[in-house]
């Protein structure tokens, strides 16, 4: 059992209640053997439509379901606007069946202009994890390591699963922290931690035994772009480092989905800032979570590995939370959601998503064939509530998959 370390002074964990391991979601290698663990209570994931092209070069127009024009134009009426609880939305994109039906922007805005992720970049390294996977690079059941931990430092031993999955027991302040100056993420990208993040993050005490207990972790995902990066290219300078994992997002993700405009950022030693920062347009966020929506693969080829996608919408088996996968927010079986509400705990139970700070969103809905994006600026304190009632309203326009 690994013995609990020092905390923080006299700083209050946002949710540290218990869980039990991730034994459960499929890994590429587990897939072939025991499929049905990693799907018996998901959705399927819809193939895309016969005849609808893929939007490598650009996006299929279509039509919207009979009936749904109006209650769609009332809903992007707030696209520009500034709205008492959903704040400044600046671009929303709705995709369906494979096809564009819908987008709007504000002022100033555009299909071309590229907005930023907060932390949907979370779920681009989900997906770079799932490319190591796929090319035999990575195997996630193994300890993941740091050059600034030594063999015998228990952190050491945290899995690629557990960091993914936040369940990496790391002492780490995100959500629910009003107090800039007593948040991690902050002090990870714009203070002390800017100049290396990985060391940062790395230098993190655990406080709780890894695989165990759920909590909100950017630092472990820098953790992750690190170790990935170390794996793609050992030893190198920040320079090369920077050169190796543009390469590596560009060729393997980015060019085969066509979503061209997007930019990662990363920090003096190279690493790719995978916790928040990278920037593309709302129409390539779209072909994101399209990849997502047909299983990880894109006009024939395999993105990503067989079971990547189920493992990143299958909740953590934990006693405290039911509302994140792997990289991605999910929805509850039942109920609202814990140790908070579930982003649109009164939708469709299949719905999984990419989420960023400030209301960033790409909604995921196999059960209606539906991507939605939407970007702009939110209250995170007051504004989450509004836009999951607003986004579950937007998707209720939309007939069911098999229909």
């Amino acid at each position: 059992m690994l013995g609990v370390c020092a905390g923080k002074g006299n700083r209050r964990a946002v949710w540290v209640l218990p869980l039990v391991v991730l034994a459960n979601a499929a890994t590429p290698a587990m897939a072939q053997t025991q499929p049905a663990r990693a799907t018996t209570t998901l959705h399927a994931l819809p193939p895309q439509p016969d005849g609808v092209p893929w939007p490598t070069l650009a996006w299929p127009a279509g039509p919207l379901p009979d009936g749904a024009a109006a209650g769609l134009d009332r809903a992007l009426a707030l696209v520009g606007q500034r709205h008492p609880q959903l704040g400044e939305t600046r671009a929303v994109v709705v995709i369906h069946r494979g096809r564009l039906v819908a987008e709007r922007y504000a002022p100033g805005f555009g299909p071309e202009t590229p907005l930023v992720s907060w932390s949907m970049a979370k779920s681009v390294t989900q997906a770079l994890l799932g490319v190591a996977v796929r090319k035999g690079l990575v195997d996630i059941d193994k300890p993941m390591g740091s050059p600034h931990w030594n063999a015998s430092d228990p952190r050491a031993a945290i899995l690629w699963r557990h960091w993914i999955n936040m369940t990496d027991g790391q002492e780490y302040y995100e959500i629910g922290v009003r107090d800039p100056t007593k948040n991690d993420a902050a002090t990870m990208l714009y203070g002390r931690g800017r100049r290396d993040a990985a060391a940062f993050a790395a230098g993190l005490p655990l406080i709780h035994t890894p695989g165990t207990h759920w909590n909100y972790n950017s630092a472990g995902i820098n953790l992750i772009s690190d170790a990935l990066t170390r794996v793609l290219a050992p030893n190198a300078t920040p320079a090369e480092r920077r050169a190796r994992m543009t390469r590596e997002l560009r060729e393997e993700l980015f060019a085969p989905i066509g979503m061209t405009s997007a930019q990662p950022e990363f920090d003096r030693t190279g690493l790719f800032l995978g916790s928040a920062l990278v920037y593309a347009t709302a129409r390539d966020w779209a072909r994101f979570g399209l990849l997502y929506l047909r299983d990880g693969v894109w006009d024939g080829r395999r993105v990503l590995p067989e079971g990547w996608v189920d493992f990143a919408r299958t909740k953590t088996p934990a006693a405290n939370s039911d509302v994140y996968g792997a990289g991605f927010w999910v929805t509850p079986a039942s109920g609202r959601g814990k140790p908070q509400a579930a982003f649109a705990p009164d939708g469709p139970r299949d719905l999984f998503l990419a989420q960023g700070h400030e209301g960033q969103v790409v909604v995921i809905v196999p059960s209606k064939d539906l991507v939605l994006v939407r970007l702009g600026l939110l209250n995170d304190f007051v504004g989450w509530g509004p836009l999951g009632e607003w986004a579950t309203g937007l998707i209720r326009l939309f007939p069911d998959a098999s229909r």
